[in-house]
Parts: C-alpha cells; sequence; structure tokens
C-alpha cells in the first residue's frame, strides 16, 4: 500500500508521488472536450501544459501536430514518452520537465509561438497560480493561433480532493478576467458541457465542465 502524497509537499514531489501510487492513473484516451475542439484545425504547433502521461499531447501528435508537451512529474513524463513511442509518434512531441508557473518559451526571439496551446483540467490539491500561468498560455499563442482552455466547473462528492473555494470561474467569466476580446481575440467556444460520471460505488451523477477556446488575433 503505498502513502498518499500530501498537498505540503514540494508540487515536483506530490506529483510524482501522485503518479507513483499506480502504474497508470488515467485511461490513455485524449480527452473528449480537446478533441470535439481541436478536430477539424489544421495541424501546426502546439502546447499542452500540464501533459500528465500524455495521451492528449499523443492524439494530437497523431492528428499531424507537433507538440511539447509540460509537466512538472519527471514521472508522468517517462510514461508520456513511453506512450509516444508505442504509438509512433517519438519524432513529433518534445517533453519538458517544468513547473508551470516558471516555464520559459525558448527559441528564437522571431519565433511566433504556438498555433495552438491546451491548458486541461488545472487543478491542483498544491498550491497552482493558474492566473498566473494563463497569461503565460496566452503570451505563448502565436498570431491568429488558439488557445483552450478547459476545467471542473462541478465536482463528484467522492472526490478526494477539494473543490476550489472560490470556485472557478464559468468560461465566460474566465474570458472577462482575461480580457481576451478587449485585447482582440475571439471567443469562439464558451460553454459549460454536461457529462455523467460513476463513482466507486456505482453512483451516477451529470457534472458540468467549462470550456474556452479562443482566437488571437494578427
Amino acid at each position: 500500500m503505498h502513502d498518499h502524497p500530501t498537498a505540503s509537499q514540494p508540487p515536483d514531489q506530490f506529483w510524482d508521488g501522485f503518479y507513483r501510487e499506480r502504474s497508470q492513473v488515467w485511461s490513455g484516451n485524449p480527452n473528449a472536450l480537446l478533441v470535439r475542439e481541436v478536430t477539424g484545425l489544421a495541424p501546426g504547433t502546439a502546447l499542452d501544459l500540464g501533459c500528465g502521461e500524455g495521451a492528449d499531447a499523443v492524439w494530437l501528435a497523431r492528428q499531424g501536430w507537433q507538440v511539447t508537451g509540460i509537466d512538472i512529474s519527471a514521472v508522468a513524463l517517462e510514461r508520456a514518452a513511453a506512450h509516444a513511442l508505442d504509438a509512433g509518434v517519438e519524432g513529433l512531441v518534445t517533453w519538458v520537465q517544468a513547473d508551470l508557473a516558471e516555464w520559459a518559451r525558448t527559441g528564437p526571439g522571431t519565433n511566433p509561438g504556438y498555433d495552438l496551446v491546451c491548458a486541461q483540467f488545472l487543478h491542483s490539491p498544491t498550491d497552482l497560480p493558474r492566473d498566473a500561468i494563463l497569461h503565460r498560455a496566452m503570451a505563448a499563442v502565436a498570431p491568429r493561433g488558439r488557445l483552450l482552455v478547459v476545467g471542473h466547473q462541478d465536482f463528484p462528492p467522492w472526490s478526494s480532493h477539494p473543490a476550489p473555494v472560490p470556485p472557478l470561474p464559468t468560461a465566460g467569466e474566465l474570458a472577462e478576467e482575461l480580457k481576451l476580446e478587449a485585447l482582440g481575440w475571439m471567443v469562439e467556444t464558451a460553454a459549460a458541457v454536461p457529462r455523467t460520471v460513476e463513482g466507486p460505488e456505482g453512483q451516477r451523477v451529470v457534472l458540468n465542465d467549462n470550456v474556452l477556446r479562443a482566437r488571437r488575433g494578427v
């Protein structure tokens, strides 16, 4: 039996401990809302923030995207690299171990940024400066590129991690907080999407996920 990692640990130690609790934490399938929002877009360069075990990054690579996946956990990134290798897309994904609050885009000064920047479910029982991370994400989007932010609006009653207090903003509220339209972005999706989930004892509840997709201007 593994000791459950505690939120008082440094974030890298917490998340390494989280992933070591099981040989595979997530399903290995891409997030359904990522698939919904990205299908049909012309592939380019993509940045996956908090990529975990790599399912979203691998799916993007399979669609022809050149992907950079960032996560703080070395354990998760080792699994992500193995997933990419198994999928035959290891040449299309670059893995970077970094704290999302401190990472910086590297490359030539003329680097225009990424055509797609994804932030999927930025929730953590450890300290997570979500606003700062999302502003960094915005800055990493290339002209005419897209930002995709997906997060839980509701949390299941059996969750081992408490829901954020105060609650996270809705997609529309987040768009206003980030001043997207005022900064010349076009909001393409701002919605709460319901999904039915099953708990450990077979109980079923309907939860909502917030989805924000916006396109940067020139």
